[in-house]
Formats: structure tokens, sequence, C-alpha cells
């Protein structure tokens, strides 16, 4: 007598396998996992849109309060205006005066920080050992960690007096002061993406010019650097973007006087730029007077300026990742003529190679000198006078004297509220954004759509965050100011950081552990949620860190929407101001006189705070990435 087959055992869920439970209908479990799967992918939708609303939202406020300016003056008019003076007996709103200041403290900046970007990023991706490199590329990152206000701080106390000292100057507020801050600031993201452009060009070709007798500096010189030239410029575009919206550092050292310098070239020039003219004025200006519209008239335009620039950086990125690559045989050729043509002209007969390599790697070292030795300074400056301020009645006291005795743990407390509010709110946020575009979606309109308004976000200045902040969650919800303005205006200006870093984690994830999920039966959400997330949560975490870096940083996105400078109580309630680091630091520095161990210790303490969340990132990233090369 045959012995009867067991019925095989319905899929229970991933991960559980054990028999069904008595009075289940394995249909209707079926079925009930695929309406879960369908309800999620719908919220994630949902979710995924809400980019796109907001750069609609950012967009229709700003021009809601701007145009007025238009119908005022003309658009002509705004922007070639040659004065701007609000406060005057025949009041004066034209920007060409902000938008030359701005133009000329961004080229100025691009001119110092490009030449030491790339030279960092080829001795980083080319030059420096394993060990070297795993110094340099952390203090570089560091770099980018310093809050913009401890820039400003910087520069207000040391880089402006030796400006004055050094070149015999009344003033040391000037053109040149913003520039050189900018070009710091811009340093950290030219030389990351210019560093991974490197990384990205085939070793082959590299093995294969070194095979045709080239040198180690030929080789990088005609076959690495015109290979990643495409993503070079996407660095010094995407810098360029950064040093645009930059508010506090030029706001507090460039002088601020609405004028066009007289020569053109007088870097000495106190100067204004658009960001700087709506961190000062924006706060005293009388709400629905034409001041009031003419400053929204300066974001627009502040805006548009961001917008083309970075777009002009997506736009050299997605061509150079659409572009295949030369084949081996056709670069090494290309490889071999260059060479030939090296070996041949005048100058290179003259200089022997080695001697020109040398000569180049010489000057490469000498990048990164200039680079670490400008953390050092920023770093030793702050550390050596701050260090002594900082006292147990200073970290847990209430501020006093208008900040010049005290403490500053409400301003801790503060910072700590906004930070955590934010995250609260981006990143759920962000990661479901994410999944949707990894998971749930192909390379669609739709998808490029979201893609685009999230870039858009990532590129916006923050202090276009903090206006629209002030606009549609301060005046237009009522929230007044407040933290939780200010903590969903932070959390918005940290949304796209979440999002791009969670879509890269997502990625790394190989494609056979999704396969091996629906093998077994599994639904997408089952799949999402046990075999992909898990995985990719030190990437996610990585992000996130960073996000909480950058806010708790920030000082121009909560100026308008969530802070007050001395307060002895910590807020009661979502809707009452808080008081913030940054702001604390900001205030002290430019307009309390004799609160110099107060200035040292604030920035001490906010620098340690931020530095340390950032270095906590860089700690979780490499161990993140040993574990996957193990």
């Amino acid at each position: 007598m045959k012995k009867e087959q067991a019925a095989p055992v319905p899929f229970r869920g991933f991960g559980r396998f054990r028999r069904p439970e008595a009075g289940i209908d394995p249909s209707s479990a079926g079925a009930t996992r695929q309406l879960v799967d369908k309800i999620v992918g719908k919220l994630l939708f949902l979710v995924a849109l809400f980019a796109i609303i907001t750069v609609f939202f950012i967009i229709v406020f700003l021009l809601r309060d701007g145009y007025q300016i238009v119908l005022e003056t003309g658009v002509w008019s705004f922007l070639t205006g040659p004065d701007w003076n609000p406060a005057g007996y025949n009041p004066a709103y034209g920007a060409l005066p902000l938008i030359v200041g701005t133009v000329l403290v961004t080229a100025l900046a691009m001119v110092i920080a490009v030449p030491l970007s790339i030279g960092t990023a080829i001795y980083i991706a080319e030059i420096a050992g394993p060990r070297t490199r795993e110094v340099i590329k952390p203090a570089v990152e560091l770099l980018a960690g310093i809050p913009s206000v401890v820039y400003g701080f910087f520069g207000l106390i040391l880089l402006t007096d030796w400006i004055r000292i050094a070149f015999d100057q009344p003033s040391g507020s000037s053109w040149l002061a913003g520039s050189i801050l900018l070009a710091i600031m811009a340093i950290p993201t030219i030389t990351s993406v210019a560093e991974d452009a490197i990384g990205s060009v085939p070793r082959e070709f590299r093995e294969g010019s070194l095979a045709l007798g080239a040198t180690h500096w030929q080789t990088i010189r005609m076959v690495v650097v015109p290979g990643a030239l495409s993503g070079i410029g996407a660095a010094i575009i995407l810098g360029m973007g950064r040093a645009i919206g930059e508010t506090m550092a030029v706001l507090m050292v460039t002088g601020n006087a609405a004028v066009i310098p007289d020569p053109i070239t007088d870097v000495f020039s106190p100067v204004r730029t658009l960001t700087g003219t709506l961190g000062i004025e924006m706060g005293e200006v009388a709400f629905g007077s034409l001041h009031y519209h003419a400053l929204f008239g300066v974001a627009v335009v502040l805006l548009v300026i961001t917008l083309v620039v970075n777009s002009a950086a997506r736009l050299i990125v997605s061509r150079m990742q659409g572009t295949a690559r030369p084949g081996p045989h056709r670069a090494l050729t290309a490889v071999a003529s260059r060479i030939t043509h090296a070996a041949s002209a005048p100058f290179g007969r003259v200089v022997p190679p080695r001697t020109s390599q040398r000569g180049a790697f010489l000057l490469m070292s000498l990048s990164v000198a200039i680079v670490l030795a400008a953390l050092g300074v920023i770093l030793a400056e702050i550390v050596v006078n701050g260090a002594g301020a900082i006292t147990w009645e200073f970290l847990t006291g209430t501020p006093s004297d208008l900040g010049r005795e005290g403490g500053i743990f409400p301003a801790i407390a503060g910072t700590l509220y906004l930070v955590g509010g934010a995250l609260a709110i981006a990143l759920p946020l962000g990661i479901a954004t994410a999944v949707y575009l990894i998971e749930y979606t192909g390379d669609g309109p739709l998808t490029r759509s979201i893609r685009a308004a999230v870039d858009l976000l990532n590129g916006t200045p923050s202090i276009v965050f903090g206006l629209f902040g002030f606009a549609f969650l301060v005046l237009f919800m009522g929230f007044g100011v407040s933290m939780i303005a200010g903590q969903i205006t932070l959390g918005l200006m940290i949304l796209p950081t979440i999002i791009r870093t969670t879509e890269e984690s997502l990625r790394s994830i190989p494609g056979s552990l999704r396969e091996g999920s629906y093998a077994l039966g599994a639904t997408k959400w089952q799949t999402i949620s046990r075999v992909v997330l898990p995985p990719a949560l030190p990437g996610i975490l990585t992000g996130a860190i960073l996000s909480i870096g950058r806010a708790a940083g920030e000082t121009a996105p909560i100026m308008f929407t969530a802070v007050i400078f001395s307060s002895r109580h910590l807020p009661s309630s979502l809707t009452e101001p808080v008081m913030a680091l940054p702001y604390h630091l900001f205030i002290l520095t430019t307009s309390v006189p004799g609160a110099s161990a107060q200035k040292f210790g604030t920035a001490f303490v906010l620098l340690l705070l931020v530095l340390s969340i950032y270095l906590a990132a860089i700690l979780v990233r490499r161990r993140y990435n040993h574990a996957k090369v193990m």
C-alpha cells in the first residue's frame, strides 16, 4: 500500500517556517499580504510626492511675497538698479550691488578653492597611501562639518584683523575676507566630488599608460584627469553653489556695504551679498511693507541663481553617467598619442619627466598642507581660547548680563530640541521616499521629477528655507516664532541628505538577496522590511548622523522661525521659542561687546558638538566599509 504524501505547507511570512494554524485559509492570508503590500506602496508613493510639493510651496510663497516689488519697480529696474537703500528718505530697491557682491565674492573664492581642492583630490586618490588617505580624507570632511557661524566667528576675530594689519587697511571686513572664508568652506565639497570622479576612472587605463612608459604624473595628467573632467566640472559647480548660498560667514566678515567696488578689482572694498542682505534686514522689516516684498524679491533672485548652478551640475553629472567610457584599446591608443606628443613638445624636451613629476607632486602636497593648515588654525584658535571658558556653571547655568555672564544650558538644550524634532520629521519621510524610488519604481518621468525636486531642495540655500518657514509656518500657518516652526524648517532642509544617503545604501544591497526572498514566497514589502533594510541600516544611520550635524550647526533657517537670544527657562511646549547655540554665538559675536570668554566658550561647545557628530558618522562609515570588505 502506497504511503500518502503530505501536502506542502504554505509560506506564512518570510523568515517563519511553521505549519498553518487551524482555521486559517491560506488563500485569504496570501490575499491579505498582497493587500498590505499595495497599501504600503501607495503610502510610500504619497510620501515621495512630498518633495515635489515642498519645492512647489517654497517657490509659490517666495513669488507670492516677492512679486509686489516687481509691480512697483519693474523687473529690469529691480535687477539693475545701482542703489539699495530701503531706509533712505527716498527708498531705493536696486539689487545690482547685491548681485555684483555675490558674484565677486564667489568668483574669488573659486579662484582660491579650485586649485587647492583639485590638488588635494588628486593627492588623496592617486598619490597618498592607504594610511595617509585615512587621515587626510576625514580631516577634509571635518572642514565641511564646521558650522558656518563658527567660520564667521573665526573670520571676524582673526582673519579680518590679519587682513587689516598685513595690508595696512582701515578695516579687514572686505570682499577678500569673505572670499577666503568661502574658499575654505567650498574645499570639502569640491574635493569630495572630484575625488569620486577621479576614482571612477577605470584601473586598466592607468595600468596601460604605465605599461606604455608614462610616468605616474603623465598618467594622472593625460589619462586620469581628462577621464574625470566632467566630474571635476560638476564638483566645481557644486562648490560654487555652496558658496553662493552661504549666509552667516559672509554676513559677518564682508563689511555689508551695498556698494560696487571702485575700481571693480579692489578686493579690500566692503561688499554685501544677496544672502547677507536677507540675514541682516529680514528680522527687522515691517510685515507687508515694500521693503518686505523687496527682500522676498532678493530671495527669488538668489533661488534662481542657485537652481541654475545646481541644475548645471546635475546635467553634467547625468551626461557623464550616460556617456559610455571608451574601450581600453581606444583609450590606450589615445594615451600613446599624448605621450608621444608630450615627448616631442619643446617643454617636454626641456623638463625631464621625472623632474616634472617631482614638481607636480610637490604642488599637490602643498595644496594638502594648506587645507590641513586651515583646519588646524581654526580648531587651534577656538579650542585654545574656548577650553578655558568651560566650567560646570557655564554648561549648566543660564545666561545673564546679555550673555556676558552665566551659562549656555538653555542654548544647548534648545539646539538638541530643534535637532531632535527635525530628525523625527525628516527621517521617516526620507527613508520612505528613498524606498519608493529604489524599490517601487523604475527610471520613469515621475521618478526623475521626484529626484529633480530632491536635488533642488538639496541646492536651496539655508536662508531661503528660513524665509519659507517664516512666510508659511510663522505667518501663514500662525505658528509664530516657535520651536515647532524651527523643527519643520530644519527637517525640510535635511530631508534631501537623508533621501540621498538612504538611496545609496539601498542600491548597495545585492539584487540576489531580493530574488532569493521572492523565490521563497515573500511579498515586496516583506522583502524590503526584512531583507533589504536591515543590511542598509549602517548607511542610513550615517545619513542620519550627518543630518544631525548639519541641523545642529545651522543658523539661517532658525533666525526668523524659532530662536530668541536669551532665556532663563527651557520651553514648556512646541509653540514657544527656544535658544540655540549657533544663534547665541552669532549675537554674542556681532552685538554684545565685552563677552570674549563667552564667545569662545560657546564656539567651542558648538564646534565640539557638531564635530563629534561628524566623527561618529565617519567611524560608522569606516566600520561598515571594513565589514563589507571582510
